[in-house]
């Protein structure tokens, strides 16, 4: 971090109770990660107590640790670093990434949505990597303790960053937008994420739209022009740009040729038409690319630095990800579920031309009263794609009812499937493996890698 110990205080707004070192360099919340000149940070969770972990932090190296509880003795830490006292840990963390990030005064991009947040990310990183030097959020670093983490790993060689927005209810993204404070926000779509918190999608909508809660006129907002939710916004304050597949929309696609395992589409910019293809499958990645485009716009990155761009394209692993063994093709999209991404995701295995298709299911968690309906509604969707359903979980009844069909196998958890993976999977096999994060469904992917046939 590019800031003095005099900032780090007025930042966290900290009380120093024990003196010691004060020099830094990064913050880290878990003992076990703890380099040398590090701050130690220490959070709450529901089981556990940072604060009970000073003194190892220490002892791994840390030279400053910031506590909202006093759990060991001063005496104690005396000699081995400086103990910072602020009120509450994860407020501080929040306040302190908020000072950073108006320090540098760099770009910031925030991307938010019901799916596709995060292989948006990915294009929009790639399609700006020629022009800049750009950072974006990694893995799922995307909530109240992830993304100041996130933020607090920039530094001022840095033009642009993209951070991804999660929230499970109204108020979390509005925490995210203040600290963050994005200068272009992405709106990806509008579904049923959540809805088990917040009710209906109206609401879902509502807390979306906090990304844009301290815009001004120097503002945009980028959405999905798809999206008949998304649609309703309309605000006089900042500038709207929305994408999608006509030219009634300020970034369009056309030309469009979906592959198994890439994307083909045109983009006109003052009237020369560029191509562009991208190296992630599914019609859903278009309008993830358009989003990505519009933000690269503006940002004055020409179409033609784009093509180039998008070369530096660094997906995040288990979303979409086509792994090919010598007798199988399993697609590994088992980061997280939704009704719209599943539906996707079908889309995507139904591209495949040859070897049976094939699709592991599982629960997708937080719909609440309308998870009967929604994965009675993907296995409706997914009847006349599929060679082969695999349904697993506490929804497999449900995927059954809606799919209608004899080639369905049905199990009650994933290891019930796994010790019969032998039987069910064949030579020239296509894959999709898919559910919400919570099932754990890369074991799964795991068991398909080592299998032989």
């Amino acid at each position: 971090m590019e800031l003095s110990f005099k900032e780090l205080l007025k930042a966290i707004d900290g009380e120093v109770i024990v003196e010691g070192k004060k020099t830094f360099n990064r913050l880290c919340i878990d003992t076990r990660k703890i380099e040398i000149g590090d701050i130690y940070l220490a959070i709450k969770g529901e089981r556990f107590n940072g604060n009970k972990f000073l003194k190892e932090a220490f002892l791994n190296g840390a030279s400053i640790a910031i506590v909202d509880e006093i759990l060991f003795n001063l005496e104690e830490l005396k000699g081995l670093g400086t103990v910072i006292k602020v009120n509450n840990s994860e407020k501080a963390l929040l306040n302190l990434a908020s000072y950073y990030r108006k320090k540098l005064g760099l770009k910031v991009v925030g991307v938010t949505g019901s799916c596709g947040k995060t292989s948006t990310k990915d294009l929009i990183a790639a399609f700006l990597s020629e022009k800049y030097k750009v950072f974006k959020t990694k893995g799922n670093f995307n909530n109240q303790i992830g993304l100041p983490l996130m933020i607090l790993e920039l530094d001022s060689s840095i033009d642009v960053a993209v951070l991804e927005m999660g929230m499970s209810n109204i108020g979390e993204i509005d925490v995210l937008a203040n600290c963050a404070r994005p200068d272009i926000a992405v709106i990806t779509n509008i579904g049923l994420s959540h809805i088990e918190n917040l009710k209906t999608q109206e609401n879902i909508l509502k807390a979306k739209s906090e990304i844009f809660n301290y815009f001004d006129e120097n503002n945009t907002l980028i959405i999905n022009g798809e999206d008949n939710y998304l649609l309703k916004i309309n605000n006089k304050c900042f500038e709207i740009k929305r994408i999608g597949y006509n030219h009634e929309y300020d970034v369009y696609a056309y030309n469009i040729i979906l592959e198994e395992d890439n994307t083909t589409f045109s983009v006109k910019e003052n009237n020369q038409e560029f191509t562009f293809n991208i190296p992630m499958a599914g019609k859903h990645n278009v309008l993830n690319s358009m989003l990505a485009i519009a933000v690269a716009k503006q940002l004055n990155v020409s179409l033609k630095e784009m093509k180039k761009g998008i070369k530096n394209l660094e997906a995040t692993s288990m979303r979409l990800e086509v792994i090919k063994r010598d007798k199988i093709t399993i697609i590994n999209d088992c980061y997280n579920a939704s009704p719209d991404s599943m539906k996707s995701s079908i889309d995507v295995l139904n591209s495949y031309k040859k070897g049976r298709k094939v699709a592991i299911l599982g629960t997708m968690n937080e719909l609440g009263d309308e998870s009967i309906n929604a994965h009675s509604e993907v296995g409706c969707y997914a009847k006349n794609k599929l060679d082969l359903l695999i349904a697993i979980g506490k929804y497999k009844d449900c995927f059954k009812n809606g799919y209608s069909l004899e080639s369905i196998k049905t199990f009650e958890s994933k290891d019930d499937f796994i010790s019969n993976i032998n039987i069910l999977i064949k030579e020239n096999d296509v894959i999709l493996v898919k559910a919400s994060r919570g099932m754990k469904f890369e074991e799964i992917v795991n068991s398909l890698e080592e299998l032989e046939i």
